[in-house]
């Protein structure tokens, strides 16, 4: 049984703010761009049956547009404090941790990591995620979670918000 991750990076953040890092909300470009992504995600093939996402505002905020659109219920977004500011290590990690339950996950968070760990989990190479940019990545023969690692996915589809449709 495949395994499927979406890696989402959240959508632009407005610095204009004098608030720390972690309670950064969305740009009025971010508040345009999730709920654009969110539905081009919602024309795909296969849909996220769960969202894990960063507790950092902007992430948050994020994986509530993307549910919105997605029609997926606000109490089907988890999060984890591990997220915010994670390596690839940390991050896989909670990868392996999910719940065998759901078979599609997205995975909400930050750069570098996300990014990092986009490219340790397939063969190929992304230059950067942009902001609300997001990987599909399946792991074809994948029983469980804890079976992903390096090198195992495929990646299937990859889009940002400024790429031509």
């Amino acid at each position: 049984m495949a395994r499927d991750l979406f890696i989402i990076r959240h959508a632009k953040s407005d610095w204009s703010f004098d608030v720390s890092d972690f309670d950064r909300p969305l740009n009025t470009r971010g508040f345009a761009n999730a709920p654009k992504i969110a539905a081009r995600l919602n024309e795909y093939s296969i849909k996220p049956e769960l969202l894990v996402s960063s507790p950092a505002k902007r992430a948050l905020t994020t994986a509530q547009l993307f549910a919105s659109q997605l029609k997926i219920p606000i109490g089907a977004i988890q999060t984890d404090d591990r997220i915010y500011e994670a390596l690839p290590t940390t991050l896989l990690k909670i990868v392996n941790e999910f719940d065998n339950a759901y078979h599609s996950i997205a995975l909400i968070g930050h750069n570098p990591g996300l990014t990092l760990l986009a490219n340790y989990l397939t063969d190929e190479q992304i230059y950067n995620l942009p902001t609300c940019g997001l990987v599909h990545i399946r792991f074809h023969d994948a029983e469980n979670w804890a079976a992903v690692s390096g090198g195992l996915g495929s990646q299937l589809w990859f889009t940002f918000p400024k790429e031509e449709t």
